[in-house]
């Protein structure tokens, strides 16, 4: 992520900076990553622990790494996260994909270096779980992104998925507004992501 706060307080009308100091460079998973959500008073810039709470299924410790994407919306444990409340964008300027076992990743950025994308998220505040034992436990707020089938340029790296990505202003204004996630958990068209050799 290498768009600066001031760009996107650009972007995205009506933005509160509340994230402090942002450096630009790579996001990995449980690490904190800037968002932008719905606040009290319009929408607010922060920075949220990536990984949202593991349905309590899958957990074999009391440990809960956390879940860094979501595709299936009908889930109980999923839904209580969907409504407005709960959205949030994630700004992202290039991701990548495992190519497989040694093989490295894949790196993708937007065709027109001009377009703007944010993955579509969704956030909790304040949930208290054991994400690292010799932390302890730990108060964060936390985020997610949609996944959706994969368009042409991802299908041949990851054949299952891709993230919803989001590059227009009225789709930014509809996943803040509320509009159902169903509507926008779609691919990108084919042909919108260029396959790049590094982060941009």
């Amino acid at each position: 992520m290498t768009i600066s706060q001031e760009a996107l307080t650009r972007l995205v009308d009506g933005l509160t900076d509340r994230a402090g100091n942002l450096a630009p460079g790579s996001v990995y998973p449980d690490q904190l990553a800037p968002i932008i959500r719905n606040g009290d008073d319009g929408p607010e810039l922060v920075k949220a622990r990536w990984g949202m709470p593991s349905p309590p299924s899958v957990l074999k410790t009391a440990r809960d790494p956390g879940v860094t994407n979501v595709r299936n919306l009908g889930s109980p444990h999923w839904r209580r996260w969907l409504g407005q409340g709960h959205r949030c964008l994630v700004p992202v300027t290039s991701f990548s994909e495992p190519r497989g076992k040694g093989l490295g990743v894949q790196w993708f950025a937007p065709t027109d270096a001009e377009t703007t994308m944010f993955f579509a998220g969704i956030e909790t505040r304040g949930w208290t779980s054991l994400r690292k034992v010799k932390d302890g436990e730990a108060t964060d707020d936390l985020f997610a992104f949609l996944t959706c089938p994969p368009n042409a340029e991802i299908a041949p790296i990851h054949p299952k998925a891709m993230p919803v990505i989001l590059t227009r202003p009225k789709e930014w204004a509809a996943w803040l507004g509320g509009i159902r996630a169903e509507e926008l958990q779609r691919p990108l068209p084919d042909g919108a992501l260029a396959l790049v050799g590094f982060p941009v």
